[in-house]
Parts: C-alpha cells; sequence; structure tokens
C-alpha cells in the first residue's frame, strides 16, 4: 500500500502554480528588504548597485542589508521548518518550534554565559545559544519519547517540552531579575532581531538548517503515513519510531540555529505550516520544499514592516511577526473551518 493512497492530493497544475507564486512572494520579498530601511533606496539605485555604477554611500546602505536578509531567509525557512515537522510528529495544529524548550533551553545558555563572563556580543550569544537550545529539546524529546507511541507518545512529548520550558524558563528570570546586567543584555537578545547580524552567523548556522532539511526531506513519506494513524503506518512497513525520531531531530536542530542567529521569534512556525496546507495539501513531501519559501517570505515582509512602519525607530522582528502573522492565521483557520 502506498502510503498516499489516502491522502488528499492536489493537481500537478496547481502544485506548479502554487510553487511559483512561492517562489516569486520570495523573491520580492528579498527585494523589499533590500530597497527598504531607515534610507529606503529606489529600485534603480538598487540596479545601480548591482551593475557596480551606484556611489559609494548607496552602496555601503544596501551591502549593509545584503546580511540581514541572507539571515532572514534561512532563519525563516528554518521556523517554518521546524514548525511544519513539529505538527506533522505531534499531529497538533497548534505545535510550534517552541515545543520542546528550544527558545528556553537558548535563552538559558545566553544568560548563564553573560553571568558568568559579562556582556556576550553577538556571535558569542550564537556559540552559547545554539547549543543550549540543542540540549534542551534533545532533553525534552528523551523524557517525552520513553515508553509507547502513538498519540500517547505526542503528548507526553508536549508534556515533557512543557516542563523543560518552565523550568529553564524560571531559571532564566531568577538569574536575570537578581543581575541586572544580565537582564539589560538578555533583554535585547530576547526579543528576536535580524539587526547586526553579518555573514558569519548566516555560515555557523547554515550547516545545521541544511541537515535538517536533508532530514526532513528523508521523513516527509513517514509523516504521511503517521497522519493515517499509528496502526495504517505499522500496516505499510513504515518504521514510526525512526520517522518520529529524525523529524523531531531535525525540527529541534532547525529551531535552535534560528533561535540562537535572531533570538526567539514567535508565530513563524506555528502560522507558515496553515499557510502551506491551503496551498499544496497535506502531503509533506511537498509541504516541507514549501514551507522553505513561505517562512522566509514571512520573516522578511515582517521585518521590512518593522524597519519602515516607525521610521526612523525600528521594530524588532519578533514583535512585528505576530502582528503580521496573527491575521494570516484567523484567515487561513477560518477558510479551512468553512470548507471542512
Amino acid at each position: 500500500m502506498n502510503t498516499l493512497t489516502a491522502l488528499p492530493r492536489r493537481g500537478p497544475a496547481r502544485t506548479t502554480v502554487a510553487l511559483g507564486a512561492g517562489a516569486a512572494a520570495l523573491a520580492g520579498a528579498a527585494m523589499l528588504s533590500l530597497v527598504l530601511g531607515g534610507r529606503p533606496t529606489p529600485p534603480a539605485d538598487l540596479w545601480a548597485v548591482l551593475t557596480g555604477q551606484a556611489d559609494g554611500f548607496t552602496t555601503a546602505v544596501v551591502a549593509s542589508r545584503v546580511p540581514r536578509t541572507v539571515v532572514g531567509v534561512l532563519v525563516g525557512a528554518a521556523l517554518a521548518l521546524a514548525g511544519t515537522l513539529m505538527q506533522g510528529v505531534t499531529r497538533n495544529p497548534l505545535a510550534d518550534p517552541g515545543l520542546l524548550g528550544v527558545n528556553a533551553g537558548a535563552a538559558a545558555a545566553v544568560v548563564t554565559a553573560t553571568a558568568l563572563f559579562g556582556t556576550v556580543s553577538t556571535a558569542e550569544a550564537l556559540w552559547w545559544a545554539l547549543p543550549g537550545a540543542l540540549a534542551a529539546g534533545l532533553v525534552a524529546h528523551a523524557v517525552g519519547s520513553g515508553g509507547g507511541s502513538g498519540g500517547g507518545g505526542a503528548a507526553r512529548l508536549v508534556l515533557a517540552g512543557a516542563v523543560v520550558s518552565a523550568v529553564l524558563t524560571a531559571y532564566v528570570q531568577a538569574v536575570s531579575l537578581s543581575m541586572p546586567e544580565v537582564f539589560d543584555s538578555y533583554r535585547y537578545w530576547v526579543v528576536g532581531s535580524l539587526a547586526g547580524r553579518d555573514f558569519g552567523v548566516a555560515l555557523t548556522v547554515l550547516p545545521v538548517i541544511a541537515a535538517a532539511v536533508v532530514a526532513a526531506h528523508f521523513a516527509a513519506g513517514g509523516l504521511n503515513a503517521l497522519a493515517l494513524g499509528e496502526e495504517a503506518a505499522l500496516s505499510t512497513g513504515v518504521n514510526t519510531a525512526a520517522v518520529r525520531a529524525t523529524a523531531l531531530v531535525a525540527a529541534t536542530a532547525a529551531a535552535a540555529a534560528a533561535t540562537a542567529a535572531v533570538g526567539p521569534i514567535s508565530f513563524v512556525g506555528l502560522a507558515v505550516p496553515h499557510i502551506v496546507r491551503a496551498m499544496v495539501g497535506v502531503d509533506f513531501r511537498l509541504q516541507v520544499p514549501f514551507a522553505l519559501l513561505v517562512g522566509p517570505t514571512l520573516l522578511l515582509l515582517s521585518d521590512v514592516v518593522g524597519r519602515t512602519v516607525a521610521r526612523p525607530v525600528e521594530l524588532m522582528v519578533g514583535v512585528v511577526t505576530a502582528f503580521v502573522g496573527a491575521p494570516v492565521l484567523l484567515y487561513v483557520v477560518r477558510r479551512m473551518r468553512g470548507s471542512a
């Protein structure tokens, strides 16, 4: 039995149109990220920069936005991928990358580094946050995956993630409130921002995100089987434990890399899977690549709004994503309910 025979599928023409629309939207968002900011850059000036005919100041302005845009693409893709995998494994439409305590683990690591060594730079915070986020996710996975599988296993995983998050959040609050200098440094990181990120950040998290994408590709077919139920998946010969482990490790790694790079950013991992399912249906072999397009688009557009809506003041992207993403998610949910 093919694992997709019982899943509703979209026609190839509609899938191709959706793919083209997603790619065009991402290209447009990247273009806006390069031309809009504290000082708008007309498209003609951007073209002059690309052709080497712009003045030094315009070239410097555009060049400063390139690494920010690249990091935004990577982080948006990682968060969307993590959310898609988490919702697939838990079969919970409200699951997001923070479910396994990844955000809390990264925050705890950054707070610990600041308390021990003083204020840490963006690069130093990255190297602390990444192992902290991975460790928290793996602890939640180890605690929640023991003894059993199926829906009960998913419920245990969610509970384990909640426990890990609660413990680490309490630790972060205790340290930051008792040490004002730690709080002053931590409060800028915890909101989530693309500002000040350079190519070094992108190069550091790229291998982790790339490995997560590869793992997600191999787990996609198994997630389709899991969507049919535990017994149906087992009857097709799918190793459900291996599929869950692969998807969870990929989701944890992707979310950890994104959080380490720019701080915790909410809502992208929650909203994007709903948008993707509305575009291409429930086949995870399509959801994974489309999430890699939609996630960066949403994050880059949110960052552009943050840079322009209160100019010259800049709103951090972690604040904007909730305002941008919430109406989109509500619209998609209402459409899904109306077509059910």
